[in-house]
């Protein structure tokens, strides 16, 4: 087992040597690093591709190689095991290469920094990570025009070296990172293969607050990636394309799974207006990974120009928000076998259905556990406290794919455990006597409504399931009597408009009690969504309350469940 990686760094985690004799003895935890396994592919196969964008691809023999030189040149400009390694880059192959290169060098590699960040917080985070190493896009950004990241880091004495990327094109990697017939520097160093060290940094979205940098070690990410891949038959022959950017933990759990299986991963950089469907046939995808977004846009597609020559696609793992039955039922209907899942960045993704399992498990559940990871519920008043099967609960896991601890945080890594060493994740929900996890909502998402506790997410999920519904979103109205209600916000489907009265005999006729009822409704052209494809909840909720936005009262008349 990898033990001496409890010395590469100076990183303050949570591994033991609990952890390591249990996970290695289990076999969920082994001595490859990412970049050992992406060596061996590049030994075995040289020519063959591993990672692709529009531009152009990477074989392992060239991501191995490119990963070679950039660990060279990180360790020329001084970084030590440990450094952290900041990335701020659209979904390009180079990504791949620097996550390579820190886990050769046992540097901590952080590219969970998103398009819509602005200039402002990607420096705050570079200060939070004391980054050594910045890697970045000229022009990219969401205030780019105005601000310039590279000049503000001119004066941060902690940034020893950085890459500013040109924007990607055919001419290949290494004009890009700037290397184009400059002569290798740095030493010759051994690959340091110590697979239990962090080496993946992804701060949360922070949709309710101040993002938390969250520790990977290559064991945490691979034995989630390996058991997926197992479960749903991804190998070397997979192509993977994923929808969602490799900032987020979604994509970034695609290259993980292509480098557990020696498979192709394919990155979506393309804009809005080029067909998905040309591309997912062009590049012969057999399994892809998005947002609910995602699925409705692809099935937008094919139900307009038809699905040949998509016949290889066995699969799609959607994340990040309740799968409605009209999308399971829609991709079914094209052959492609939907995966509805949960996890979170802390976790990977430890919960999905399987390619078996009936399509009201699919819309109807977030799945059960991988092996190697397993959840119990517990009281919300008391997180000691395991609740019965069937009980709503706060969700608790623990396993092989849990994090090392929140980053420079140890308070906040303190706070997130009970007693008994589960990890108390802020999600409600509860289990069925098959494993099969519902998620009910976030203890800190509730609206109390005289007292009564409404969770928003039950309500969406039923929302959602409308047929001309494309989004959904329960958020507080502010009350002077009742302290707050529930304002009901929908994005309808191109083409369609939704009468709030209808809505509310569906939701009733879908089950949502009359006592958790929107009183106010807004239907919108647009409700914004996170780099991670999650709802802004926070982006409506100022406008609500400074009257930019104006709900419109709504009122429940009676059940009609038996019309």
């Amino acid at each position: 087992m990898g033990t001496s990686g409890l010395t590469a760094n100076t990183i303050l985690s949570r591994l033991s040597h609990d952890m390591l004799k249990r996970n290695y003895a289990a076999g969920y935890w082994r001595d490859d690093t990412l970049y050992a396994l992406a060596q061996r592919h590049a030994q075995a196969h040289p020519d063959k591709c591993a990672v692709r964008d529009s531009y152009g691809t990477l074989s392992y023999g060239e991501l191995v190689r490119m990963a070679d030189r950039v660990a060279r040149e990180l360790d020329a400009a001084g970084l030590k095991p440990g450094d952290r390694v900041a990335v701020w880059l659209p979904s390009r192959v180079e990504i791949t290469v620097f996550v390579l290169a820190c886990s050769r060098n046992r540097y901590i590699c952080c590219p969970s920094l998103h398009r819509n960040h602005t200039v402002a917080e990607i420096l705050t985070l570079c200060e939070r990570m004391a980054a050594a190493a910045f890697v970045g896009e000229a022009g990219y950004g969401a205030d780019a025009d105005r601000h310039d990241i590279f000049e503000k880091l001119g004066d941060r004495d902690y940034v020893r070296k950085v890459f500013k990327c040109a924007p990607r094109s055919a001419d290949g990697v290494d004009p890009a990172l700037g290397l184009d017939g400059k002569p290798s520097t740095g030493r010759e160093i051994s690959a340091i293969e110590q697979p239990d060290t962090v080496v993946y940094l992804a701060f949360t979205s922070g949709t309710t607050g101040e993002p938390k940098g969250v520790m990977h070690s290559d064991n945490t990410l691979l034995s989630n990636a390996r058991e997926l891949s197992s479960d749903w038959g991804l190998n070397s022959g997979s192509v993977i394309y994923t929808l969602s950017p490799l900032s987020h933990n979604l994509g970034f759990g695609a290259f993980t799974a292509s480098i557990a299986c020696g498979s192709e991963v394919v990155l979506h950089d393309l804009p809005r207006t080029v067909s998905i469907l040309e591309r997912l046939r062009e590049v012969g995808a057999t399994f892809i990974f998005g947002v609910p977004a995602h699925a409705m846009d692809l099935l937008e597609e094919m139900r307009r120009t038809g699905a040949d020559g998509l016949e290889k696609i066995e699969g799609f793992r959607i994340s990040g928000a309740a799968v409605s039955s009209t999308i399971v039922e829609g991709l079914q209907a094209f052959g492609i076998k939907p995966q509805s899942g949960y996890g979170m960045t802390e976790a990977c993704s430890h919960h999905y259905t399987r390619p078996n399992d009936p399509p009201e498990l699919i819309s109807g559940s977030s799945g059960r556990s991988c092996d190697g990871y397993e959840v119990r519920i517990f009281s919300v008043s008391d997180p000691d406290e395991p609740v019965a099967p069937g009980t709503v609960g706060q969700i608790g896991g623990r396993g092989a794919s849990l994090m090392l601890g929140y980053f420079d945080n140890q308070l906040a890594t303190e706070r997130s455990f009970n007693r008994s060493g589960w990890f108390m994740t802020g999600d409600l929900g509860w289990e069925d006597e098959n494993g099969y996890l519902r998620i009910t909502g976030r203890i800190k998402d509730v609206i109390i409504r005289g007292g009564h506790n409404i969770h928003p997410a039950h309500m969406e999920m039923l929302t959602m399931r409308h047929p001309s519904v494309e989004r959904a979103a329960a958020v507080p109205v502010k009350d002077e009597r009742l302290g707050e209600k529930v304002c009901l916000a929908v994005m309808p489907r191109k083409g369609q408009t939704i009468n709030p009265e209808q809505l509310l005999s569906y939701l009733d006729r879908e089950g949502l009690s009359k006592y958790d009822m929107p009183e106010y409704f807004l239907s919108l052209d647009e409700i914004p969504l996170s780099a991670n494809g999650k709802i802004l909840k926070r982006e409506l909720l100022d406008p609500i309350q400074n009257g930019t936005l104006r709900p419109t009262p709504i009122r429940f008349q009676g059940s009609a469940r038996s019309a």
